[in-house]
């Protein structure tokens, strides 16, 4: 084969793009970042996505398999922003290390996704099946946590997993939305306050 002709079947590098699910879905969430609840329609998702008409509905029929889409995926790349496998696994001692690190990483590079979290949070009080399947996506997080609790030699893992948890899900509110948007803690000042409260609650262990 010739130098032109291997050179025209060569595969282009780089990852390979979306599925039009994936693609869906993130220009979902790109609209609730953008424009909230109410400018998130099919037809919007649709003209984001640069996908015919009616793609969208085909996909997902109605509003509640839309949201449930958009929280599948809202889980997927909050999973890849916080790489909780490095950090819910192995020493626990690396537990502040690993969640400070994880933390300042979404704080300043996934900020839209913050605000879509706080979007699809509160849709789903408001309609018990998106809770349902908020909750469902979300233990993929508490359960390892909780696991992680208990090899630290914690004597209440659900209560302690809960408190490190309603930690970093504070300090996110606070530097995404809340009065501290202005003001994100360093690496170190997050990982010296997560230490604090490991501390707090598993004292010398």
């Amino acid at each position: 084969m010739s130098p032109r002709s291997a050179s025209a079947h060569a595969t282009p590098s780089g990852p390979p793009p979306p599925s039009r699910t994936d693609l869906i879905a993130d220009s979902a969430l790109a609209l609730l970042a953008e424009r909230g609840m109410r400018g998130l329609t099919h037809r919007g998702v649709d003209e984001r996505a640069g996908l015919p008409q009616g793609s969208t509905s085909n996909h997902a029929r109605t509003r509640e398999a839309l949201l449930e889409a958009a929280v599948r995926r809202l889980a997927e790349r909050e999973a890849q922003v916080l790489a909780p496998g490095e950090w819910l696994s192995g020493d626990p001692g690396q537990v502040a290390v690993g969640l400070a690190r994880a933390l300042h990483r979404y704080l300043t590079s996934g900020t839209e996704l913050l605000v879509c979290r706080y979007e699809l949070a509160l849709e789903a009080t408001r309609r018990p099946g998106l809770r349902a399947f908020y909750d469902s996506a979300g233990e993929r997080f508490r359960a390892p946590l909780v696991a992680l609790m208990t090899t630290a030699g914690s004597a209440e893992p659900e209560r302690h997993a809960l408190s490190v948890v309603a930690w970093a899900e504070g300090m996110m509110f606070a530097c995404a939305a809340g009065s501290y948007h202005r003001a994100v803690p360093t690496e170190a000042e997050l990982c010296r306050s997560c230490t604090e409260l490991m501390r707090g609650m598993l004292g010398s262990r």
